[in-house]
């Protein structure tokens, strides 16, 4: 099932493409999150939605907010990822056990063995401010997005 509006996000802590860990709590009371599922490294809609997220960085960085990338494909493909779409965010390993984090939120898919496409933006607070599911074939629009972003206080 997944997360709901106004509810605590679930903590995590995950290695990047530089195998840095990152926690959710390193955010908390400084900046907004915004939590990008996606399903695969190097799937067409995921390398549309990434190269949507690299050209528009600068707007949600101005609305001060972090981007986190995540998915199930280990750092190293992360790495490799990101090397090639010019991707400076983290985009973190949800890879042992597969599915943890996503699952908490609600965006695994254990049948297919992958993560869903979604995005979460979660306050300053700790709490999820927007949630959105989107269909696998689906680039999620950045202008609603930021939209989300914007409106949050």
């Amino acid at each position: 099932m997944p997360i709901t509006v106004g509810q605590t996000a679930p903590e995590f802590t995950l290695k990047d493409q530089s195998q840095k860990e990152i926690k959710l709590s390193d955010y908390a009371g400084k900046r907004n999150v915004v939590l990008i599922f996606y399903p695969l490294d190097f799937s067409p809609t995921c390398t549309t939605e990434h190269a949507c997220f690299v050209n528009d960085l600068k707007q949600f960085e101005a609305l001060d907010a972090q981007v986190l990338g995540l998915s199930v494909d280990s750092a190293w493909a992360h790495k490799a990822f990101a090397e090639k779409m010019r991707i400076t965010y983290p985009l973190l390993a949800d890879f042992q056990p597969r599915g943890e984090v996503g699952d908490k939120y609600g965006v695994y898919h254990a049948d297919k063995g992958i993560t869903g496409r979604a995005i979460a933006i979660i306050n300053k607070a700790g709490k999820i401010a927007w949630f959105k599911n989107y269909d696998f074939g689906v680039v999620p629009d950045m202008k609603e997005v930021g939209q989300a972003l914007a409106a949050i206080k």
